[in-house]
């Protein structure tokens, strides 16, 4: 089994991202969550490893911030849009790219990081939990690390709410594939046993889209987009929302010794 390489997706998967309404919540909720994280650290240029970060929108945001980070991704067509945005930026940023599968990453060769990134990757991977294991050794002691990842039990209700019954007898196993469709959808208490187990200490813990995925295709005639996006901050963080959301986001700091 292998992982995925998003190579030929790029343009759909930085649409998909944030070139939508989606995209802005994604955007909004993670941006939150990550500046309330950096607020629990020194005032200090951080080294910051963005593991699996795509055209790494993230890393810049951080690296506007004065922060030096590394982008990596096994798909060398995400790492050249990268490159085309940074060439973009008015001001040149810290950001360093390395075409790779963040299995290999070793803290032997890149040193260690106050801080790692790792959004929407592990439900794509064969062995999530050894991956992360890896990845983890890259982090310093009292590092921060950020876990997005994609919720099964949204995934699930989703296809309840939608009559796709079978699907979910099935073991949400589909006979058609969709390219986007993640391999390897993950349940909230088992990333939560794996944060227990590396004796991460939790910070934190939103939700997603937990409004979006499912709303009533009949809105107000007043519906505002910005009210969605200012709704989904105030809603994910508190259940039973929290649990059904698209993507779950796990704040962990890892311990002192």
């Amino acid at each position: 089994m292998q992982d995925k390489n998003f190579d030929t997706l790029v343009g759909k998967f930085a649409n998909n991202i944030y070139g939508t309404p989606k995209g802005e919540i994604r955007a909004a909720v993670m941006w939150r969550d990550l500046q309330e994280m950096l607020a629990t650290t020194e005032k200090r240029p951080l080294r910051i490893l963005d593991a699996g970060g795509g055209f790494g929108y993230f890393s810049m945001k951080l690296a506007r911030l004065g922060h030096e980070v590394v982008l990596c991704d096994i798909s060398r067509n995400m790492l050249n849009e990268a490159q085309r945005l940074l060439d973009e930026e008015p001001e040149p940023l810290n950001v360093s790219l390395i075409h790779s599968p963040i299995q290999a990453l070793s803290a032997n060769t890149l040193g260690q990081f106050d801080m790692i990134l790792c959004h929407a990757v592990v439900e794509w991977l064969a062995d999530a939990k050894a991956t992360m294991e890896n990845l983890l050794t890259l982090l310093t002691p009292n590092g921060l690390f950020s876990l997005m990842f994609y919720n099964i039990e949204a995934m699930r209700f989703h296809a309840l709410i939608s009559g796709n019954f079978d699907y979910v007898n099935n073991g949400l196993k589909a006979r058609k594939k969709s390219r986007l469709s993640p391999d390897h959808p993950l349940a909230i208490a088992e990333v939560e046993s794996w944060f227990a187990e590396w004796q991460l200490q939790t910070l934190g813990m939103s939700g997603v889209r937990v409004i979006h995925d499912y709303m009533n295709r009949r809105l107000p005639v007043d519906f505002s987009p910005a009210q969605l996006v200012e709704m989904e901050l105030a809603y994910s963080r508190q259940q039973p929302y929290l649990s059904l959301a698209r993507y779950v986001h796990l704040m962990g700091r890892k311990a002192a010794n």
